[in-house]
């Protein structure tokens, strides 16, 4: 959303800027979608073989805030993030970040992409690019 708010103008909402968190906004556990791609490949040889379904928690067990996601987009993308504060969401937590031990023990997956950089470098050309051919496909 950040990177949409960049491309496009419009400003991202910061849903609680007052949580007892290091800088007031919310942390969350984000992976990169290849990592996310990797773990669903694992999981359906994992029902194949063991023929049982399972749910699986995954994430890096690293949480990083809404003001640090915000910081790194401007980083990658040399731009400032258009955002405003907004009340917070009614029951979202301060802090949610994924303990993924049993998609490392029974899976053997473990993330490989998800440093915030990564995630954002790799968004942030995804979109750009989509943004650039949507773009040109209007004029």
């Amino acid at each position: 959303m950040a990177i949409n708010a960049t491309l496009t103008g419009v400003p991202l909402s910061v849903f609680g800027t007052d949580y007892p968190t290091e800088d007031g906004t919310a942390v969350r556990d984000y992976i990169h979608v290849d990592d996310l791609a990797l773990a669903h490949l694992l999981a359906l040889d994992y029902l194949l073989k063991q023929r049982t379904s399972r749910a699986f928690n995954l994430g890096t067990g690293q949480g990083h805030s809404v003001h640090e996601v915000l910081e790194m987009v401007e980083q990658v993308s040399k731009i400032a993030v258009p955002h405003r504060a907004a009340e917070r969401r009614l029951g979202d937590p301060p802090v949610l970040v994924a303990d993924s031990q049993a998609a490392k023990q029974l899976l053997g997956w473990t993330p490989q992409r998800s440093s915030l950089r990564e995630i954002v470098e790799s968004a942030w050309l995804w979109h750009s690019r989509t943004h650039e051919m949507k773009t040109k496909a209007t004029l």
